[in-house]
């Protein structure tokens, strides 16, 4: 007798593993990264958290939801999003880890900055783990030095020009050939670099049209095929849901949660999320199926 859900449903998931803070971890299932902005201007309302006490809530939440990581932002990367100098940055981005820090030593952190001085400081200074980089070192010339002297895990998002212009910058011959290219040219420095630990992010959003997103999350499974390393897909509550539904972003979790449900059929190793319950329950039901 046939299985359908099994037969159609192909088990893309690969095991993994990172350094993280000089201890190697290894993860089986994919992992739930937990979004927390320290910003007053993000595009979902819901994630904006702007002194110790509404991130030291949020953590607390979502650590009680199941979440695996954390990913700390203090400069919104949202179309149109106002400027932030590197001063107000460092500054938020040390308020919201000091806040992370006070309810968990052990949660695995992120921090989501272009800005190379910005990525030292968390990891040296503030307890940082990761740096998430929206322009995967194209914004800061010394951000792939800066992430080999420090030895931590980079997530490298594709993205073209700056959050300001990017969506002048959609002109592909294939976006998914041309996007797993130019992530390939730059994990080749990386690795010159001698940086082992890389999560690719394929940039939904960024630099893309709507159909352009779809089409990448149509074909992701040719990054997992491509890159021996981990892909992290970050979708959301993002306009390509409302906008594709004719809603709001407010109104997005259940666009979210089923986009969720098929990156992880096209093998993503995790989901950066603004709603960690729903995203871990997509992630236990589809383990249940698969393992």
């Amino acid at each position: 007798m046939r299985n359908f859900a099994t037969d159609n449903l192909q088990i893309m998931f690969r095991p993994f593993s990172l350094n993280i803070n000089g201890c190697l971890k290894g993860y089986n299932r994919p992992q739930v990264m937990g979004i927390i902005n320290v910003t007053p201007d993000s595009f979902y309302e819901g994630s904006r958290n702007i002194n110790c006490r509404d991130v030291a809530t949020r953590v607390e939440r979502m650590l009680e939801d199941g979440v695996d990581f954390i990913d700390l932002g203090g400069y919104s990367s949202r179309p149109g999003g106002e400027s932030v100098s590197i001063e107000e940055e460092l500054n938020r981005v040390k308020i919201g880890l000091s806040a992370i820090r006070s309810v968990s030593r052990d949660i695995p952190v992120s921090v989501d900055t272009f800005r190379s001085e910005v990525a030292r400081r968390s990891i040296v200074e503030w307890g940082a783990d990761i740096i998430n980089d929206i322009s995967g070192g194209d914004l800061d010339t010394e951000m792939f030095d800066t992430i080999s002297t420090l030895g931590v895990p980079y997530i490298m998002m594709h993205m073209r020009g700056c959050p300001e212009n990017m969506q002048t910058f959609t002109d592909y011959n294939d976006v998914t050939s041309d996007v797993t290219l130019e992530l390939s040219l730059k994990l080749q420095r990386l690795r010159l670099l001698g940086v082992s630990d890389v999560i690719i992010d394929p940039g939904f959003g960024f630099s893309k049209t709507l159909e352009q997103n779809y089409d990448l999350l149509r074909h992701l499974d040719v990054f997992t095929e491509a890159f021996d390393e981990p892909v992290l897909v970050g979708v959301s509550r993002k306009s390509m849901i409302y906008k594709a539904l004719g809603i709001s972003a407010d109104e997005a979790l259940n666009g979210t949660t089923v986009l969720n449900t098929i990156s992880l059929v096209g093998g993503a190793s995790f989901l950066r999320v603004h709603d960690v319950k729903e995203a871990v329950e997509a992630v236990k039901l589809y383990t249940k199926l698969n393992f």
